[in-house]
Order: structure tokens, then sequence, then C-alpha cells
């Protein structure tokens, strides 16, 4: 099992309801023969310097996350929804243990 994160900063000024809008549309997306398993929300605020959002993927196997990474739909939510509002954006993959 192959997991992405995703942890980005929003530009000043970025509502709450345009992040929601953007994390929403990635949450419903679907990838033809892909069993996406999507988690995302906006920080807490719990603690100073933290990161604006955070988003999880969990795919079966490597091959699966460049499908993923690859898709037209998470390509247009990617850069029509996230990087507008995105000061920056980081990612990692990793292989879960087990």
């Amino acid at each position: 099992m192959i997991r992405n994160v995703v942890v980005g900063v929003l530009k000043p000024g970025v509502t709450p309801e345009r992040i929601d809008a953007a994390l929403r549309a990635l949450r419903g997306l679907t990838v033809n023969g892909l069993d996406l398993h999507v988690l995302a929300g906006r920080d807490l605020g719990l603690r100073e310097g933290n990161a604006s959002y955070s988003i999880t993927v969990d795919l079966p196997s490597e091959a699966d996350y460049v499908r993923y990474d690859r898709d037209p739909e998470h390509d247009r939510i990617r850069r029509e929804l996230f990087v507008p509002i995105s000061r920056s954006m980081q990612q990692v993959q990793f292989r879960l243990p087990g």
C-alpha cells in the first residue's frame, strides 16, 4: 500500500469556503478502476506555524499512484482549485508497513 501525503499552506486571504470546496472536490474524486481512500481537511490551528491543510490518499501500488497522479480530473482539481489558493504544497509518497 502506498500513502500519498500532501501538506499545503494557503495564500493570505483565502476563505474557508474556497479551501473547503477544493478539499470536497478531491474527496469526491473517482478514478476509473481505483479504490481511492482519501482523507483531507483544514488544520485545526492547535499549534502555531502549522500548515493550512493536509491530504492523504492510500493506493494499492506505485502504478496505481501514477494513474491517480496523472488522472485528468485529479490534475484539473489540483490546477484549478489548489494551485490558485496555495502558497506552497509539499508531497511525499511512502509504502505502508504490512
